[in-house]
């Protein structure tokens, strides 16, 4: 098993080349909008990390307490969706069935928990804001070379990093590098 690591900062370039290397998904075919949504996330990992850490702290710093108690109410959210998506049958055939739909249900029961706190905006412009982001430039940014090449690797299992250890979390693996790296695991216990 390979060990976690964050994959290096991608240049200015590479993250946000021009025009030329951004284009609308296609909305009628979501498998292939999902695989460059997660394609990018792993690549861009480390860029995304560190825009969402500044638009972080730039609502901390105006607002520490509403900002404190929004990171704790989504990581416990995010914590217990996790261990009822593993340790509980219905939940987890849902998270298996409906990836989607699993992570658009944490997130709404984020926000429901935080509109009972009173912080609803901050939590939406703390932590929404920087994942809308990051939606944003993932759906919209085309991959490249070495984009695929990356993820092929990590897919594999010859690489692991945080956000595929997320993205298995919440059950958003691509099918064929699964299938690839099963395959892979079959023969090295041949």
């Amino acid at each position: 098993m390979a060990k976690v690591e964050l994959t290096p900062l991608r240049l200015w370039d590479d993250f946000f080349p021009g025009w030329e290397r951004f284009a609308k998904p296609d909305v009628k075919d979501l498998a292939k909008w999902n695989n460059r949504v997660v394609s990018n996330l792993l690549y861009y990992q480390t860029n995304y990390l560190a825009m969402a850490i500044i638009v972080f702290l730039i609502v901390g710093f105006l607002n520490p307490i509403g900002m404190f108690m929004g990171m704790a109410v989504v990581s416990l959210v995010f914590l217990g969706s996790v261990w009822a998506g593993e340790n509980r049958a219905i939940i987890k055939n849902f998270k298996n069935q409906n990836p989607t739909m699993f992570v658009i249900a944490v997130m709404v029961a984020s926000y429901f928990l935080m509109s009972l706190f009173g912080g609803v905006m901050v939590f939406m412009s703390g932590i929404t804001f920087p994942l809308a982001l990051i939606f944003a430039h993932a759906s919209l940014r085309l991959r490249n070379m070495k984009n695929k090449l990356e993820n092929r690797i990590e897919g594999a299992g010859l690489k692991k990093s945080p956000m595929g250890l997320l993205l298995e979390a919440l059950g958003q693996q691509e099918e064929k590098l699964q299938k690839i790296q099963n395959f892979l695991e079959s023969k090295l216990k041949e």
